[in-house]
């Protein structure tokens, strides 16, 4: 730092020129170095004209001179080289503006050094520009405009020639500020050819010059220029016409008026229309940053392009008086320094941490500035000027292990500083986002510097498995080699170490917990590949335990990092230990042994899939069991017994997985078994209409459409149609009942088996043996609901389906006397025998009772909605009683059968109607209007509504009553029904 401000001879109140160096030949102009970064563009945006560095640099050299000749008010004594020797510094061309004339002191304390906290001068070092020792002898003090022109690279020649053109510009236009001329134009008017070396060097002048104007008029104007503006196309053909033809530059010159009127024009401009004393000419976006940066890359010695000069508070008094022109303020030149000086820094190799510490103090002005300002221009400017510094550190610190050491560190954090500063401007002062949260709830630098430490490390783990791979291909050959995972596991924990010592003591000042959040991710980071390796073996080796043994170490070493790390942190670094989810050995085995369960499952699912498929559901094979289902039984035996055999020391402690993963295939199977078959629902139809109907008539027309069956069309399927496959035939359903009723009985005998193995299990323990997660509970349960389903759809079947040919089609059809139920009776019998005969005594009772239920139900619809084939007068109701009885005592079988109780719970509905039939029809009549008054209010009385059916038959529900009067064979009921409900009479 201390070679940055160059010593000044202590005792010296002035600077004293030296004898310049010989000059070069007055047509060449010096050319100062262009110090470039090519990995950091500039980021006020590049010109659209062809203007080089040169050309800028001597444009801003021209405002500069322009500027600070004229803010004193007062006129400037130009002294011509040509009376002068060229040796002689005591003839140097004098300005008298007190600025440009005042002579360069030391002094002891810079502001400008102050204010970007540079330490003082140290001896030993080069020295600037205007300092003594670097003139040797001295004549006179080296002015502001020496020194400029010097830092700047202009020759005496340029510099005289623009002195004296300015000269004559101020003489013609006494009283006018600087800010209502436009410099270029009053050049042009007032150099000739003459006043330069020769024509060529005057040609490329002019170009240079009629290029500023361009871009400040017409391609970068402060005030945009609309393209049908005729003024600016006039001025464009102008200037492009010249480029290729130079211009006469006489005061009478055509051609010299027209480009005087168009430039004057555009530059005179304001935002409200009309004309104005300041000229815009030079202060429009990028044009006037980029010629501003120019101006302040003077302030580095043109001899150490690292150093600030030491005469750098009054050199940068004299660039501000080019604000005016510039367009600029105090916030613009505290970003445009700040990216000076960071510039300076990357360009030069970043071997100078002062420009880096002073590109972060005059950060801090521009925070300042950031948040008062509500110029969108300066908002712009300001975000791509700190994206750009930003994107740069975070070009390096995304990655800092590949860039920083311990040998220099020290650039790192002011890296950081300078990263973090930019970023919460960016965030706090440039995001909307951030303005409409509330800003407690946005740390800005800790978020950053998470993000930091999380990429970077990401990054170095992913360099150190690439040299634990190469490591372990050298060894390969060489016996007992280490694994990959344990070589790692090793270099992680040195990575970890570095990490703590090195980078987290500088980081913890913006993060209170780096060396946690580091250490976390490496956590995370080994813990996926070591995932990765446990996914890939499917039993444990040695080369698995030695993995499985490092990776806990590693664990155990990084979580005691993080807790120390955390000792301070309000939660005790619980958050820390969250993001570490553990992989201990233990756990690790566990996860091989699920997923050796999970194959085993897979496969077993797929086998029930396939067997399933080929099933017969032969009534006459395995006992009237399916072989599938025996098949089955022994998978899962198999099963357990293979999982007692494993290797491992967690055999209780992983059972519930596998027995639950067993329950859910079990249930699989039962539920595709099931699937199908069919309910009760699918059988029963629905109710006819409510009219009286022809005779003649078939019951089934008035059914409702058969609930279809799903996948009834798939071959090779167990589904089939209810008229079509056989393996849905009465017998087949009955072998899937069997099935599920010894499924489930054999999985008592399963669980049994289990405890049997967990007692001769080393590491079970007497809590193991309880009965939690030893226990199938889906697959008993789905067996329960399979038998009650197919059950009901058994019974159903039978009787509206099987047998609908004696029950829907002939019983109580025309005659009820000549139509009785008997062969009804013969035929459910011989089915009742069948299914005694196939289907298991512990499951017959159940599906007896649901026939039963269907032939009480199936009795019942025939008496109520049987369809217009069917008439009931009151003699027929001793019949209907008779056949009532029969039915019953078919399922009694004079003892043998179903219990009277059950039959009489199940028949009391029936039991309730029947009676209705004998019942006179006035009384039925009265019966149904005090119902339905009873049922639908008072509103009911004036006219009866027509009940809805329910489908829940009941001597006092309404529309059972009304069907009853619909089947009533005499004139009454005829007669209330057209009355009533305009029914059509009984033909």
């Amino acid at each position: 730092m201390a070679h940055l401000f160059r010593d000044l001879t202590l005792g010296h109140s002035k600077r004293e020129s030296t004898p310049p160096p010989p000059s070069p030949p007055p047509s060449i102009t010096p050319v100062r170095p262009v110090i470039v970064a090519p990995d950091l563009p500039s980021p006020f945006g590049q010109l659209a004209s062809q203007l080089s560095d040169s050309d800028l640099r001597l444009t801003a050299f021209e405002i500069f001179v322009a500027a600070c000749r004229t803010s004193s008010g007062k006129h400037l004594t130009y002294v011509s080289s040509a009376n002068s020797h060229a040796d002689s510094p005591t003839h140097h061309h004098s300005p008298s503006s007190p600025g440009l004339q005042r002579s360069l002191t030391s002094t002891a304390a810079s502001k400008v050094k102050k204010a970007l906290g540079l330490k003082s001068p140290g001896s030993g070092s080069k020295k600037s520009p205007g300092s003594a020792s670097s003139q040797g002898k001295s004549k006179r003090p080296l002015t502001v405009g020496e020194l400029m022109r010097l830092q700047m690279g202009v020759s005496e020649t340029v510099d005289s020639r623009v002195r004296r053109a300015l000269l004559r510009i101020s003489a013609g236009q006494v009283g006018r500020r600087i800010e209502s001329v436009v410099v270029p134009l009053e050049l042009m008017q007032q150099l000739k050819a003459s006043d330069f070396t020769d024509h060529q060097e005057y040609d490329a002048w002019q170009k240079r010059t009629l290029k500023v104007l361009e871009a400040g008029l017409l391609l970068h104007p402060k005030i945009p220029v609309d393209k049908s503006n005729a003024t600016g196309q006039r001025l464009k053909q102008i200037i492009h016409a010249a480029l290729d033809r130079p211009i006469e530059t006489g005061k009478n010159n055509e051609s010299m008026q027209v480009l005087r009127s168009a430039v004057t024009a555009l530059a005179s401009r304001s935002l409200d229309g009309s004309l104005n004393e300041v000229c815009h000419w030079a202060d429009g976006m990028p044009l006037n940053l980029q010629l501003y940066v120019m101006l302040l890359e003077a302030c580095f010695d043109a001899n150490d392009e690292i150093s600030i000069i030491e005469e750098i508070d009054e050199l940068m008094e004299h660039i501000k008086k080019t604000w005016g022109m510039l367009g600029l303020n105090q916030m613009l030149h505290n970003l445009c320094f700040t990216w000076v000086l960071f510039h300076r820094f990357v360009a030069t190799g970043q071997a100078e941490l002062d420009l880096l510490h002073g590109a972060d103090s005059q950060l801090t002005e521009v925070a300042k500035d950031a948040k008062t300002s509500k110029d969108s221009d300066y908002a712009k400017v300001l975000s791509s000027t700190l994206s750009s510094i930003l994107g740069w550190a975070e070009k390096r610190l995304l990655a800092y292990h590949d860039t920083f050491d311990s040998g220099n560190i020290d650039t790192m954090q002011g890296i950081v500083s300078l990263g973090v500063s930019a970023a919460k401007i960016l965030v706090e002062d440039v995001s909307n986002e951030y303005r409409r949260r509330r800003k407690g709830e946005v740390d800005v630098a800790r978020s950053r510097i998470d993000t930091y430490i999380r990429s970077s490390l990401r990054t170095a783990f992913a360099q150190k498995m690439e040299k634990a791979d190469s490591s372990r291909r050298a060894s390969k050959s060489r016996p007992n080699s280490l694994p990959l995972l344990a070589i790692l596991a090793k270099d992680v924990g040195d990575l970890a170490v570095n990490e703590k010592e090195v980078f987290s003591p500088i980081l913890k000042k913006w993060h209170p917990f780096a060396a946690g959040v580091a250490v976390a991710t490496l956590h995370v980071c080994y813990g996926n590949e070591l995932k990765q390796f446990i996914s890939g073996i499917g039993e444990l080796t040695p080369d698995a335990v030695q993995v499985l043994r490092a990776a806990d170490k590693l664990e155990k070493d990084l979580v005691q990092i993080a807790v120390e790390d955390s000792v301070d942190s309000d939660d005790g670094g619980k958050a820390i230990i969250r993001e570490m989810p553990p992989y201990e050995a233990d756990s690790a085995i566990a996860n091989l042994v699920k997923s050796w369960i999970k194959t085993r499952l897979d496969r077993m699912k797929e086998w029930v899939d396939r067997n399933l498929q080929q099933e017969a559901w032969n009534p006459k094979e395995n006992q009237g069991f399916a072989s599938s289902a025996v098949e089955v039984l022994r998978i899962i035996d198999e099963t357990l017994d293979a999982y007692f055999q494993l290797p491992i020391p967690m055999h209780p402690a992983l059972l519930p997985d596998l027995v639950a993963g067993l329950d859910r295939c079990l249930q699989y199977y039962v539920t595709k078994a099931r699937s199908g078959c069919g309910s009760r629902n699918t059988y029963i139809p629905t109710m006819p209409a409510l009219t009286r109907c022809t005779i003649g008539s078939k019951f089934q027309g008035f059914g409702k459409k058969k609930e279809k069956l799903p996948n009834s069309q798939r071959k090779n399927s167990q589904v089939a149609t209810l008229n079509g496959d056989n393996s849905l035939g009465m017998p087949h359903i009955c072998v899937r009942i069997n099935t599920f009723h010894r499924i489930r009985s054999e999985l008592e005998v399963i669980e049994k088996r289990i405890v049997t193995h967990l007692r001769n299990s080393e590491s079970a323990h007497a809590e193991d043996f309880s009965s939690a997660g030893k226990k199938f509970e889906l697959s008993p349960a789905a067996c329960v609901e399979g038998v009650q389903q197919l059950s009901e759809a058994v019974a159903y079947k039978v009787v509206f389906h099987d047998l609908s040919h004696v029950l829907w089609d002939s019983l109580y059809v025309g005659e009820p006397s000549s139509s009785r139920i008997e062969p009804f009776l013969q035929e459910l019998e011989r089915h009742l025998l069948i299914i005694s005969d196939t289907v298991h005594e512990r499951v017959r009772t159940r599906i007896v009772t649901d026939i039963m239920k269907a032939s009480f139900d199936g009795f019942l619809l025939v008496l109520l909605a049987g369809g217009p084939s069917r008439a009931f007068s009151r003699q027929d109701s001793q019949i209907i009683e008779d056949d009532f009885k029969l039915l019953k005592d078919l399922f009694w079988a004079n003892g043998d059968g179903l219990p009277l109780e059950m039959i009489d719970k199940f028949s009391t509905t029936l039991r309730g109607i029947i009676p209705l039939l004998r019942t006179d029809t006035e009384s039925i009549i009265e019966r149904f209007k005090r119902v339905t008054v009873e049922t639908f209010g008072s509103s009911a009385k004036s006219r009866l509504p027509l009940p809805p059916t329910s489908g829940q038959w009941n001597p006092t529900e309404p529309n059972t009553l009304l069907r009853v009067l619909c089947y009533r064979n005499d004139d009454a009921a005829s007669k209330f029904l057209k009355k009533t409900y305009n029914l059509p009479k009984k033909l």
